[in-house]
């Protein structure tokens, strides 16, 4: 039995005790539609009478049919229009063209980029250490309970500089 989709008219061919007399439904492969299909009952008619005079045989020509794909156009608005956005999703798209001026800016943004910006953060930690160092005394008088954070702050930052000159000197 030979099937036709109803949007796209693709045909496909489908055994005949495939789809029973209450029918089944089927998908086009092609574009997604689904529809119910009921058997298709037609009668085979001979294409040519049987007479009883012989004649020759006829030489054949099957020629292939060249079957274009007709592409259905699709109705309905168009998804990027500018009415169909502001209806649909509330965006609203300035319809004026922007044109671009015969002169050119080279308007360039200015970034430090990541080493930059690293160098930058490395020498605001040390002025705060230093500042930290040499204020000691006079935040510990404030604050007497910041002596053992502060002492415990430069222990640590010494700890990593004998790390790393280690690193650096054992190898």
């Amino acid at each position: 039995m030979i099937l036709s989709c109803n949007s796209c008219e693709k045909k496909f061919v489908v055994p005949d005790n495939a789809i029973s007399a209450t029918g089944r439904l089927v998908q086009c492969s092609s574009c997604g539609n689904k529809w119910t299909q009921f058997p298709i009952n037609q009668k085979i008619e001979p294409k040519e009478k049987i007479s009883k005079i012989k004649s020759p045989p006829k030489k054949i020509q099957t020629f292939a049919k060249k079957t274009k794909r007709k592409i259905k156009k699709k109705t309905g608005p168009n998804l990027y229009s500018p009415e169909y956005l502001a209806k649909k999703h509330g965006i609203k798209l300035d319809s004026k063209i922007v044109t671009k001026d015969k002169i050119t800016r080279n308007e360039t943004k200015v970034s430090l980029g990541f080493y930059y910006s690293l160098i930058i953060w490395i020498v605001i930690i040390i002025f705060i250490l230093r500042l930290v160092y040499f204020a000691q005394d006079i935040i510990v008088e404030q604050l007497p309970v910041s002596a053992i954070y502060i002492d415990y702050l430069f222990e640590s930052i010494r700890n990593i500089k004998d790390i790393i000159l280690n690193f650096f000197v054992s190898y």
